[in-house]
Parts: structure tokens; C-alpha cells; sequence
């Protein structure tokens, strides 16, 4: 059993949750991933490793409640303990001999991004960040990325916190205005993933996706994370999470995607019926 140590909400959807795992904390790498199975009956779940505390034996995951797995991993507090908990999984993101970066983040795909921005500046990379959200209430880890970037933009689409756009308008900006980068790495939803590696092949800027947003069970034995790229078969959890952006076949992922969502509204609804929320 691994213990919350710590429980704390970013916004009204999405927590922050540190949990006492030794072994993962000492191994983990940015990038890499952990399953989780919030209680005995729980769906298994895989959540990017957000941080790590080696002294203290501690990792940090953060969640956005959108479904039933969820709501059922948020019914826990501190001083609870998950019923499961596996890893480090997943190929750690390749960030060595990178001299400059820019790291865009959508959403919750945000605390995906943060470690490898984090893992890229302790290397002496120089990191621009670029992060987008759909308002300002929903902005998160602003201050963790502004931290470790030597320039930061965030965007939303209403632009209810100054700077309305997506991030492909931010990071178009950027290398217009000069910004040279060695690598983008760019993870979020997967149309927001496919624009930023459409416009970084205009600009021949070698792109780095992380797909662990279409992953299930994170074995590769369910085949739900199947995807093509380079026009071979590839499977999220086991060939990556991280994929070169230019040759990921998006709209196949995208289409692939939405044959779940009917399967997760009925699951998504019983949940919230039994745990007394709405989604």
C-alpha cells in the first residue's frame, strides 16, 4: 500500500497528490510513468511521474478528474493509501546534448511537461516554455515553469489572462523573433500536438511528442494505445511515451480516440452517480 503524504487542488478538476513509493523515487526520469489502481476494484490507470524526492522516498502525480478511474483515485485523501502502484514505466524523454529547448504544454498535459523542462534546465539546456489553457482558471504551474525557463509564455484561447491564442501563435512568435532550438517537445491534447509538429516542419525544427494521453492499461497488452508512425505499428506505453512528432499519424490517433468516448460518457456518468459530483 502507498500512502498520500500530500493532497493539494490546482483548480477545481485537477489535484496534485505526493505519495511515499521509495523505489520509484529514486528511479524515475522524466518522461516515465507510473499505473495506478486507486482502490481494490479500480481501473489501472497511468499518470506521468510529475516530480521526485529521493530523501523523503516521494513522487509527485497530478490528475485531472474527467472520469470514473479518476473520481475514484480522487475519493482518496491524505493519510489514504493507493491500492496499487507500479513503476517507473515508459522510456525516459532522450534530452542529452540539447544546448536550447522549447517546451510547449497543453492543459494538463502540462504536468507532463514540466518535468522535462525541469530535467533539460539541471542540464544547462537554455528552455523557453510555452504553455495554453482554455482560461485562466484553468492555468497551472505557472510559477514552477517560469522557474526553470529562461522564457515563459502563457497562452489562453479566451484570452481572459491577457494573452488570447493557441500555442502554436506563441511559439511561431518565437522562432520568428530569433529563437533558435535544438528540439521542441510539445504535450497536450492530440490536435494541439499536431499543429505544433506541423508548424515545427515548416521550420525543419526536429519535435519530440509525448503520446501517454492515449494510453490504457500501460503494457501494451490492450492495444488501446496503437498508433502509426513512421508508417510502422507502434505502441504508446511499451515504444514510448515520446515519438517524433513529425512522423506520428495524428489523424489516425484522433479518430482512433473517439471510438471510446461513448464507453467513457456511461462510465463517467455511473461514477458521478455513485460519488454524488458532476463532470
Amino acid at each position: 500500500m502507498y500512502k498520500i503524504t500530500k493532497k493539494v487542488y490546482l483548480n477545481n478538476t485537477e489535484a496534485h497528490i505526493t505519495v511515499h513509493a521509495p523505489f520509484i523515487a529514486d528511479k524515475a526520469k522524466a518522461g516515465q510513468f507510473v499505473i495506478v489502481r486507486a482502490k481494490e476494484n479500480s481501473a489501472r490507470i497511468p499518470f506521468t511521474v510529475f516530480d521526485t524526492n529521493p530523501k523523503t522516498g516521494e513522487i509527485g502525480i497530478i490528475y485531472q478528474i474527467v472520469g470514473g478511474g479518476t473520481l475514484e483515485l480522487d475519493s482518496l485523501n491524505q493519510g489514504d493509501s493507493l491500492q496499487d502502484l507500479v513503476g517507473p514505466l515508459g522510456n525516459p524523454t532522450e534530452i542529452e546534448g540539447i544546448k536550447t529547448a522549447c517546451v510547449v504544454g497543453g492543459g494538463v498535459g502540462c504536468a507532463i511537461a514540466y518535468p522535462i523542462a525541469k530535467a533539460l534546465n539541471a542540464q544547462g539546456t537554455k528552455v523557453d516554455s510555452v504553455i495554453g489553457f482554455r482560461n485562466k482558471d484553468l492555468i497551472i504551474l505557472e510559477d514552477e515553469f517560469a522557474a526553470i525557463s529562461d522564457k515563459l509564455t502563457v497562452m489562453t484561447d479566451d484570452g481572459s489572462n491577457g494573452n488570447k491564442g493557441f500555442v502554436t501563435t506563441a511559439l511561431e512568435d518565437n522562432i520568428l523573433n530569433n529563437r533558435q532550438y535544438d528540439m521542441v517537445f510539445a504535450i497536450g491534447p492530440l490536435p494541439m500536438m499536431k499543429f505544433v509538429s506541423l508548424l515545427t516542419k515548416k521550420h525543419n525544427i526536429p519535435t519530440t511528442v509525448s503520446m501517454n494521453s492515449i494510453m490504457i492499461d500501460g503494457t501494451g497488452m490492450c492495444g488501446g494505445c496503437r498508433l502509426t508512425v513512421g508508417g510502422e505499428m507502434k505502441f504508446a506505453c511499451v515504444d514510448g511515451p515520446d515519438f517524433d512528432g513529425h512522423l506520428v499519424d495524428f489523424d489516425e490517433a484522433i479518430s482512433r480516440s473517439s471510438m471510446y468516448k461513448e464507453s467513457e460518457k456511461k462510465s463517467r456518468d455511473e461514477a458521478c452517480r455513485i460519488f454524488g459530483k458532476e463532470l
